[in-house]
């Protein structure tokens, strides 16, 4: 596979401008009088990170010679929906850390932090009513149902070592891949273009937003506090069987299986993650799982054969290699 060169602000050069339209835009819809909401919100912008779903409605937009005034107010109403579902998952998640500063149900508390996340939710579809099409409203509310179901599946399957690998693509297809999905269907359609065009684009970002969840997964696995600005081993933690665990899980003896199970159920253990490290090697399952993340893009850049060259088509082929590449 290519690497992609460079940082992602570097990546998203061809869309510079509408990018910075929507983070004006952005900062305007959760304006608010109240000081209690101003100082949470103010919090939250700090979580903003790579914005890059809302960088997908764009980059799509003018890869496909779909481009409108109205797209950098799409990309903030996408942008906006990823920051509630980040407000609620860290609840979910029991997460401390979010881009190196403290979540907001840990710097308030959970009740908060729930009201949070529907007030970005109630502002984000206010904003899509005052569009010129019904595409965005009508498409971002189904993708926030699917996204919702997703994340009730995945907590009704905390523990479950039988879940089957495409089980586990199932759930993050819906959690995660359905709002890249949304992104970049809206960046090729919107107002209302062609059809085909943008599911085909669909396909691309479902396909991409997998691949993220999955290095997410490995990364939790992995990586450090300190190297991607959030908490990791929240997974282990929290009983969820991500890919690289299911994948060791799958090749392993009853005896290692046994362990394992131990080291996510048994309650008086601390350091979930380190304790599994010890307990088995999961350098193959983290392989599977990476190569799984690189067929996925690989599959992805597929269905953008049919744009016309042209910058923005360069620089969307790149984000999709940063997303296997990332460390954060």
């Amino acid at each position: 596979m290519n690497r992609s060169r460079g940082t992602l602000s570097e990546l998203l050069a061809p869309v510079a401008a509408p990018l910075e339209r929507m983070r004006a835009i952005l900062a305007a819809q959760v304006a608010e009088d109240s000081a209690a909401v101003r100082d949470m919100t103010g919090h939250v912008e700090r979580f903003h990170g790579k914005q890059l779903r809302g960088a997908l409605v764009l980059l799509t937009g003018e890869a496909t010679g779909n481009t409108t005034d109205e797209h950098a107010a799409v990309a903030a109403i996408v942008e906006m929906i990823h920051l509630a579902t980040l407000v609620h998952d860290d609840i979910l998640d029991g997460a401390e850390v979010r881009r190196r500063v403290a979540c907001v149900n840990q710097r308030w508390n959970n009740q908060v932090a729930v009201l949070l996340g529907d007030f970005l939710y109630a502002r984000a579809f206010a904003l899509s009513t005052q569009l010129s099409s019904r595409l965005c409203s009508q498409l971002l509310a189904e993708t926030t149902r699917v996204l919702c179901v997703g994340e009730i599946e995945q907590s009704t399957r905390r523990y479950d070592f039988d879940m089957s690998a495409v089980s586990y693509e199932s759930i993050a297809a819906a959690k995660t891949a359905s709002l890249y999905a949304a992104a970049c269907e809206l960046g090729a359609r919107y107002p209302g273009g062609n059809v085909e065009l943008g599911k085909r684009m669909a396909s691309a970002g479902r396909n991409l937003g997998l691949a993220f969840q999955i290095i997410d997964d490995c990364l939790d696995l992995t990586a450090s506090e300190d190297e991607i600005g959030k908490s990791v081993g929240t997974d282990v933690e929290d009983g969820k069987l991500t890919l690289p665990v299911l994948y060791t899980y799958g090749s392993a003896d009853e005896r290692t299986r046994a362990a394992m199970r131990d080291v996510y159920t048994r309650p008086d253990i601390e350091g979930r993650r380190a304790r599994l490290f010890e307990t088995v090697d999961l350098a193959r399952g983290l392989a599977r799982a990476e190569a799984r993340a690189e067929e996925l893009v690989e599959e992805a850049l597929g269905w953008l054969a049919p744009l016309p060259p042209s910058p923005a088509r360069t620089a969307l082929e790149s984000v999709f290699h940063f997303v296997v590449t990332r460390r954060q």
